[in-house]
Protein backbone atom coordinates (compact mmCIF):
# COMPACT_ATOMS: atom_id res chain seq x y z
CA UNK A 1 0.00 0.00 0.00
CA UNK A 2 1.59 3.48 -1.37
CA UNK A 3 0.62 6.94 0.49
CA UNK A 4 0.60 8.22 -3.40
CA UNK A 5 -2.17 8.83 -5.19
CA UNK A 6 -2.86 6.20 -8.24
CA UNK A 7 -4.83 6.84 -11.09
CA UNK A 8 -6.70 4.37 -13.55
CA UNK A 9 -7.81 4.65 -16.74
CA UNK A 10 -11.00 2.40 -18.33
CA UNK A 11 -12.39 2.31 -21.76
CA UNK A 12 -15.96 3.66 -22.32
CA UNK A 13 -18.52 3.97 -24.65
CA UNK A 14 -20.27 7.01 -25.16
CA UNK A 15 -24.29 6.99 -26.65
CA UNK A 16 -24.71 11.20 -27.25
CA UNK A 17 -28.45 12.06 -26.40
CA UNK A 18 -29.71 15.94 -26.02
CA UNK A 19 -28.50 17.46 -22.52
CA UNK A 20 -25.69 18.19 -20.47
CA UNK A 21 -25.02 14.95 -18.52
CA UNK A 22 -22.36 12.45 -18.71
CA UNK A 23 -22.71 9.23 -17.33
CA UNK A 24 -21.13 5.68 -16.99
CA UNK A 25 -19.37 3.85 -14.96
CA UNK A 26 -15.41 4.97 -14.21
CA UNK A 27 -13.96 1.52 -12.62
CA UNK A 28 -15.79 -2.18 -12.93
CA UNK A 29 -15.50 -5.04 -10.60
CA UNK A 30 -13.57 -8.30 -10.75
CA UNK A 31 -12.03 -7.43 -14.05
CA UNK A 32 -8.37 -7.57 -14.32
CA UNK A 33 -6.67 -5.21 -15.63
CA UNK A 34 -2.66 -5.09 -16.88
CA UNK A 35 -0.93 -2.09 -15.09
CA UNK A 36 2.83 -1.57 -15.42
CA UNK A 37 4.46 -5.53 -14.43
CA UNK A 38 1.55 -6.53 -12.54
CA UNK A 39 -2.32 -7.45 -12.74
CA UNK A 40 -5.32 -5.09 -10.68
CA UNK A 41 -8.39 -6.42 -9.63
CA UNK A 42 -10.96 -4.33 -8.29
CA UNK A 43 -13.49 -6.22 -5.61
CA UNK A 44 -17.45 -5.46 -4.84
CA UNK A 45 -17.52 -2.86 -2.38
CA UNK A 46 -14.01 -1.28 -2.47
CA UNK A 47 -15.37 2.50 -2.85
CA UNK A 48 -17.67 2.16 0.05
CA UNK A 49 -15.03 3.48 2.20
CA UNK A 50 -15.34 6.79 0.15
CA UNK A 51 -19.16 6.97 -0.71
CA UNK A 52 -20.46 5.47 2.67
CA UNK A 53 -18.33 6.43 5.27
CA UNK A 54 -17.30 9.77 4.05
CA UNK A 55 -20.35 10.85 2.73
CA UNK A 56 -18.88 14.54 2.63
CA UNK A 57 -15.89 13.99 1.17
CA UNK A 58 -15.28 16.23 -1.91
CA UNK A 59 -14.44 14.09 -4.85
CA UNK A 60 -14.05 15.82 -8.01
CA UNK A 61 -14.85 15.37 -11.63
CA UNK A 62 -12.38 16.18 -13.75
CA UNK A 63 -10.64 15.69 -17.73
CA UNK A 64 -7.29 13.97 -17.65
CA UNK A 65 -6.94 14.19 -14.13
CA UNK A 66 -6.21 17.94 -14.20
CA UNK A 67 -7.37 19.97 -11.30
CA UNK A 68 -7.69 23.18 -13.24
CA UNK A 69 -10.21 21.17 -15.81
CA UNK A 70 -13.13 20.85 -13.30
CA UNK A 71 -15.98 19.48 -14.87
CA UNK A 72 -18.27 18.36 -11.30
CA UNK A 73 -17.72 17.57 -8.10
CA UNK A 74 -19.83 15.63 -4.87
CA UNK A 75 -19.91 18.86 -2.50
CA UNK A 76 -22.39 20.68 -4.72
CA UNK A 77 -24.22 17.70 -6.15
CA UNK A 78 -22.75 17.85 -9.55
CA UNK A 79 -20.97 15.14 -9.42
CA UNK A 80 -22.93 11.57 -8.34
CA UNK A 81 -21.33 8.57 -7.63
CA UNK A 82 -22.70 5.15 -6.82
CA UNK A 83 -21.17 1.48 -6.86
CA UNK A 84 -23.49 -1.04 -7.64
CA UNK A 85 -22.78 -4.53 -9.22
CA UNK A 86 -20.91 -3.68 -11.85
CA UNK A 87 -19.22 -1.02 -10.41
CA UNK A 88 -18.57 2.22 -9.65
CA UNK A 89 -21.40 4.52 -11.20
CA UNK A 90 -21.09 8.18 -12.27
CA UNK A 91 -23.16 11.11 -13.30
CA UNK A 92 -21.97 14.65 -14.13
CA UNK A 93 -24.61 17.35 -14.78
CA UNK A 94 -21.91 19.29 -16.63
CA UNK A 95 -21.73 23.39 -16.63
CA UNK A 96 -21.99 25.80 -19.43
CA UNK A 97 -18.58 26.38 -19.95
CA UNK A 98 -16.11 25.45 -22.95
CA UNK A 99 -14.30 22.77 -21.46
CA UNK A 100 -17.98 20.95 -20.90
CA UNK A 101 -19.03 22.13 -24.09
CA UNK A 102 -15.67 20.45 -26.03
CA UNK A 103 -16.21 17.26 -23.67
CA UNK A 104 -19.84 16.63 -24.76
CA UNK A 105 -18.48 17.39 -28.61
CA UNK A 106 -16.45 14.28 -27.87
CA UNK A 107 -18.95 12.79 -26.14
CA UNK A 108 -21.33 12.85 -28.87
CA UNK A 109 -18.48 12.30 -31.73
CA UNK A 110 -17.26 9.32 -29.96
CA UNK A 111 -14.15 9.99 -29.71
CA UNK A 112 -13.33 10.15 -25.70
CA UNK A 113 -10.42 7.10 -24.85
CA UNK A 114 -11.91 6.46 -21.69
CA UNK A 115 -12.81 6.87 -18.02
CA UNK A 116 -10.56 6.92 -14.69
CA UNK A 117 -10.50 7.43 -11.30
CA UNK A 118 -7.33 9.00 -8.58
CA UNK A 119 -7.33 6.91 -5.72
CA UNK A 120 -5.32 5.94 -2.54
CA UNK A 121 -5.75 2.03 -1.75
CA UNK A 122 -6.73 1.70 1.98
CA UNK A 123 -6.55 -2.00 2.04
CA UNK A 124 -5.00 -4.59 -0.72
CA UNK A 125 -3.73 -8.01 -1.09
CA UNK A 126 -0.84 -8.97 -3.20
CA UNK A 127 -0.92 -13.02 -4.44
CA UNK A 128 2.25 -13.01 -6.86
CA UNK A 129 1.78 -10.64 -8.97
CA UNK A 130 -1.86 -9.83 -8.69
CA UNK A 131 -3.00 -6.76 -6.84
CA UNK A 132 -6.83 -7.24 -5.26
CA UNK A 133 -8.13 -3.78 -4.22
CA UNK A 134 -10.67 -4.43 -1.60
CA UNK A 135 -11.19 -1.06 -0.04
CA UNK A 136 -9.92 2.53 -1.75
CA UNK A 137 -9.71 6.00 -1.07
CA UNK A 138 -11.77 7.60 -3.86
CA UNK A 139 -10.33 11.22 -4.78
CA UNK A 140 -11.34 11.70 -8.23
CA UNK A 141 -13.20 10.81 -11.40
CA UNK A 142 -12.05 11.78 -14.71
CA UNK A 143 -12.76 11.81 -18.78
CA UNK A 144 -9.91 10.77 -20.24
CA UNK A 145 -8.78 11.75 -23.77
CA UNK A 146 -6.04 9.28 -24.07
CA UNK A 147 -6.03 5.27 -23.53
CA UNK A 148 -7.25 2.63 -20.66
CA UNK A 149 -5.97 0.65 -18.71
CA UNK A 150 -9.79 -0.80 -17.37
CA UNK A 151 -11.78 -2.34 -20.21
CA UNK A 152 -15.71 -2.53 -19.46
CA UNK A 153 -16.76 0.70 -18.28
CA UNK A 154 -19.37 3.17 -20.57
CA UNK A 155 -19.96 6.59 -20.59
CA UNK A 156 -23.16 7.82 -21.30
CA UNK A 157 -24.72 11.68 -22.78
CA UNK A 158 -28.21 11.58 -20.71
CA UNK A 159 -31.06 12.83 -22.50
CA UNK A 160 -33.82 14.92 -19.93
CA UNK A 161 -36.32 13.73 -22.58
CA UNK A 162 -37.83 10.77 -20.94
CA UNK A 163 -36.73 7.41 -22.40
CA UNK A 164 -39.74 5.13 -23.50
CA UNK A 165 -39.60 1.79 -21.63
CA UNK A 166 -38.20 0.16 -24.58
CA UNK A 167 -35.31 2.51 -24.55
CA UNK A 168 -34.40 2.15 -21.07
CA UNK A 169 -34.60 -1.62 -21.36
CA UNK A 170 -32.00 -1.11 -24.48
CA UNK A 171 -29.60 0.47 -22.19
CA UNK A 172 -30.54 -1.49 -19.29
CA UNK A 173 -29.35 -4.56 -21.72
CA UNK A 174 -26.00 -2.38 -23.09
CA UNK A 175 -24.95 -1.51 -20.07
CA UNK A 176 -25.06 -4.96 -18.49
CA UNK A 177 -23.96 -6.76 -21.99
CA UNK A 178 -20.92 -4.43 -21.58
CA UNK A 179 -21.30 -3.03 -25.20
Amino acid sequence: MTNEMERRAAELEVRATKNRQLEGYAAVFNERAKIADFEELILPGAFGATLRDQPNADILALVDHDPRSLLGRRRNRSLDLSEDTRGLHFRIALPKTTLADDILALAEAGSLGGASFGFKALKEQWTGTLRTLKAIDLREVSIVRSFPAYEGTVVHARSRVPDSPLARRLRLLELESGQ
